[in-house]
């Protein structure tokens, strides 16, 4: 069975305080884009893990995708072997999720393929045990994120009218950096006085935290945003703790934008 986990971008992002568990309490909108990764899983007479596409650093017995399947093995021994094999094409380190849906798609294939008939709220729980922003893969439509992220709220949030160009420059932000750079509080303007309707109001109130702090450290990445608006955007901001930096720009009206060779860039 094969299934294409997509990316997420985070529209507003505030780090409200520090919780007793080590995590943060946080409010975000996430929205989901087109970029995906390519995630085949087949019946194996022994567990296999593969993959292609980008370099997938790290020790692989960590990777989210075997995380998950150990996760369901654990609760269901009738769960076979089997080999995943996993295509990497959203960048990694970027902000994106792509870690994230990649573990929450393996669940997902996993419960369809070997009818093991768990529930959205049964997959939900067990996404959040891989990650904070795993959950939202499992639903992948727009909604409020609150808690650490797993807390959702569903919105009608339809930004059809309007392209995405998303640019990754290679730059790996490190998240418990990023955390540690922050004074977590309320936010100037919470998520719920936003005017979703309208991206043209957004610049001025919609705001991600991790910003300034990445912006100060990796001036490249504020660059990006600036470039976006220098090229008519009508909104623009990095995602989650950086480094990807998406623009909006009306369908149909994306400007010629060139981009160091080592970006990648993507208009979705």
């Amino acid at each position: 069975m094969i299934l294409f986990p997509n990316c997420k971008i985070n529209l507003g992002l505030h780090i409200l305080r520090k919780r007793d568990d080590g995590f943060h309490d946080l409010e975000t909108v996430f929205y989901p884009l087109p970029l995906e990764d390519g995630l085949e899983i087949i019946t194996s007479g022994e567990p296999i893990f593969s993959h292609s596409g980008i370099d997938i650093p790290g020790d692989a017995a960590d990777n989210l995708c075997l995380r998950a399947y150990a996760l369901l093995k654990a609760d269901f021994p009738q769960l076979p072997a089997t080999h995943i094999h996993l295509h990497k094409h959203i960048p990694i380190g970027a902000g994106l999720g792509g870690g994230s849906a990649d573990g929450a798609f393996t669940l997902r294939i996993l419960n369809t393929k070997y009818n093991l008939g768990i529930d959205e709220t049964g997959l939900v729980a067990y996404a959040s045990r891989l990650g904070s922003d795993c959950p939202f893969f499992i639903r992948n439509t727009p909604c409020l994120a609150t808690g650490r992220g797993e807390v959702m709220t569903p919105m009608e949030l339809d930004l059809s009218a309007w392209s995405f160009v998303l640019v990754h420059p290679g730059i790996h932000v490190p998240t418990g950096w990023a955390f540690g750079q922050l004074t977590p509080g309320a936010p100037v303007v919470p998520l719920a006085d936003i005017d979703w309707k309208d991206p043209t109001s957004w610049p001025e109130r919609l705001t991600n935290d991790f910003e300034g702090p990445v912006f100060a450290a990796y001036p490249v990445i504020g660059g990006i945003k600036e470039k976006m608006y220098r090229h008519g955007a009508v909104y623009s901001t990095m995602s989650g703790s950086g480094s990807a930096v998406v623009g909006m720009f009306p369908k149909g009206e994306v400007p010629e934008m060139r981009w160091p060779e080592h970006y990648r860039a993507f208009v979705l």
